[in-house]
């Protein structure tokens, strides 16, 4: 057995050790070296942020059971996919699916901010009063399920090898959780200062490709796409510390940090001043 059949038949296994692992390594960080103050109890901001993942977990598993890597191999399988139809290098089609899928979660991530109805939807994730290793995995049962059908097609579109689209999960639920981890990083250990954090409240001009105040920037993508796209911004004019986290028509955590407001958020209150391209 080689090393790409045994990624195969233990992606389950890899994705969830991933996560877990980098779950435990950026929460015990948090604990020990905190960036910010929270304004709400830890406890209250991870029983309920757990509670909506878990809800998400099971809608997803129900609706999608071979979730992305089924679709994956079954592309393989049937010859779907641009990639399919040219004779590369493994190890390039590895890389270029990863960085072709990544440029589509940024596309996604731009739309949901600039079409009305969507920002409704993630605004659940922006609506956060706090960031922490949980923050990355807050968005409501809607957009996780579009968001699925967004992967699944663009999987269909591309055809990446199945340990592309291992490798970029693993990637992408990693560096969610180190870029809103509440962790703090010296400046000796902070070349690169990240991009304005996409929570802070009101930010309608933000770097698209990571999201990570006051810390290092690290994604799949550094700041590749901001940077081409002239979208990178390096830091709010208040600073990172000072910026106020969260949209400003949902400051109650009775209502924001709890599940059942999280649900219900979508479908109060108007859209706001929010727009993807209001200038200061």
């Amino acid at each position: 057995m080689n090393w790409h059949e045994w990624i195969l038949g233990n992606e389950v296994t890899i994705r969830l050790g991933f996560l877990f692992s980098i779950f435990a390594v950026i929460a015990v960080w948090e604990i020990v070296s905190s960036r910010r103050e929270l304004t709400v109890s830890k406890g209250l901001h991870w029983v309920n942020i757990l509670g909506l993942i878990f809800l998400n977990s099971l809608i997803l598993r129900f609706l999608f059971p071979a979730a992305a890597v089924g679709v994956a191999l079954a592309a393989q399988q049937q010859g779907w996919g641009l990639i399919h139809d040219y004779q590369l290098p493994f190890a390039l089609s590895v890389a270029i699916a990863v960085v072709a899928m990544d440029f589509v979660i940024l596309l996604q991530h731009v739309m949901v901010h600039a079409i009305p109805v969507l920002w409704r939807l993630h605004r659940v994730h922006h609506a956060d009063l706090d960031y922490d290793v949980t923050t990355g995995a807050r968005f409501h049962t809607i957009e996780i399920i579009l968001s699925m059908l967004i992967k699944f097609a663009t999987i269909m579109v591309l055809g990446p090898p199945v340990v592309a689209v291992v490798i970029f999960e693993v990637l992408l639920n990693a560096t969610a959780m180190f870029n809103l981890g509440n962790i703090y990083i010296s400046d000796k250990d902070r070349p690169h200062i990240a991009s304005i954090c996409r929570h802070a409240r009101y930010a309608p001009r933000s770097s698209f490709g990571s999201c990570a105040p006051g810390q290092l920037q690290f994604r799949i993508n550094l700041r590749w796409w901001d940077r081409l796209f002239g979208t990178y911004i390096a830091q709010p004019l208040e600073g990172h510390m000072e910026r106020e986290i969260g949209l400003e028509d949902f400051r109650d955590p009775k209502n924001v940090n709890r599940l059942p407001g999280m649900l219900m958020l979508p479908f109060v209150h108007q859209l706001g001043e929010y727009t993807i391209n209001r200038r200061w």
